[in-house]
């Protein structure tokens, strides 16, 4: 048991909640329910979960001397000691593989396969570089959202539309920067930089860049849900659903400026019972009212 919470935590099995990303355009064009379709999403969401590990355990290679020094960051397995860095180069190799052929033998989608490794070249990238470089390295996380929809988008078939693309990058954008303050905020508290691009960075200017981009995902929202497209295949109730968007974006603004626990996005929903209700409101809301318009 104790082996296994030390696999769980060497993985980082929580953060896999980000690539439900993938469903999303299944979800969207009513493909979800589909079995062969949500079958090829499954094992995308598994190989794309695996490769994403790989990413996380060779980043805290990179960065176990970094890590070692974070109040946090300095409990993983291979910055504590738990785990060897030859196990970690094992391990890196055993999820590459297993992805690989989960993609090969069970999604044969090439071109999925193509963005799974555009994923991996632009994380091995922001590991090595990019993520030095403030601004750019939260860009690169938000594009690695993006990539998440194409794979869903292409396992099932489905058309993306340019409302799609624009709300996940901002949202990840906006997670990505809240993120970003947790660390702007624990550098003017103690002087100490938890990351290398800090410098480009201030309490000042990511209250500013989170208040634009809330804006930015509301009113986003509502012209999708007003748009011609929406209101053709959904129905004229969508805008219905902007009412948790809203909710959502108020009750993050709250945990990162109030109580100031905007560091783990993933934490954060798989903790906080209200934003989980919010985030169940709104699905259970927008799949009820595709639903009454397929119906009618």
């Amino acid at each position: 048991m104790q082996g296994f919470s030390l696999l769980f935590r060497l993985l980082r099995v929580e953060q896999w909640v980000k690539n439900l990303f993938i469903f999303l355009p299944a979800f969207f064009s009513l493909k979800l329910l589909q079995w062969p379709s949500s079958l090829n999403l499954i094992y995308a969401f598994l190989g794309f979960s695996l490769v994403a590990s790989a990413i996380y355990v060779f980043n805290d290679m990179r960065d176990v001397e970094e890590d070692r020094l974070h109040p946090e960051k300095s409990k993983r397995p291979i910055a504590s000691g738990e785990v060897s860095l030859p196990m970690a180069y094992t391990a890196v190799a055993v999820l590459l593989a297993s992805a690989t052929l989960i993609y090969v033998l069970l999604v044969d989608n090439i071109y999925a396969s193509l963005v799974l490794l555009l994923y991996l070249i632009q994380n091995v990238l922001y590991t090595f570089k990019l993520k030095q470089i403030a601004i750019l390295d939260v860009m690169i996380i938000a594009v690695g959202f993006v990539l998440r929809i194409y794979v869903g988008g292409l396992v099932s078939n489905t058309a993306l539309s340019s409302w799609i693309i624009l709300m996940t990058f901002i949202l990840a954008l906006f997670l990505a920067f809240a993120k970003r303050r947790d660390d702007a905020f624990r550098f003017e508290q103690t002087g100490i930089s938890l990351r290398k691009n800090m410098q480009g960075y201030n309490l000042r200017f990511l209250d500013t860049v989170l208040a634009f981009l809330a804006t930015v995902i509301f009113l986003a929202y509502l012209m999708y849900c007003t748009s011609a497209d929406v209101t053709e295949r959904f129905g004229h109730h969508v805008y219905l659903t902007a009412f948790f968007v809203l909710l959502g974006i108020l009750r993050y603004l709250q945990l990162t400026f109030v109580w100031l626990i905007s560091g783990n996005p993933t934490k954060i929903l798989l903790g906080n019972r209200f934003l989980q209700l919010i985030v169940l409101g709104w699905i259970l809301s927008f799949f009820v009212i595709i639903y009454i318009n397929k119906v009618i």
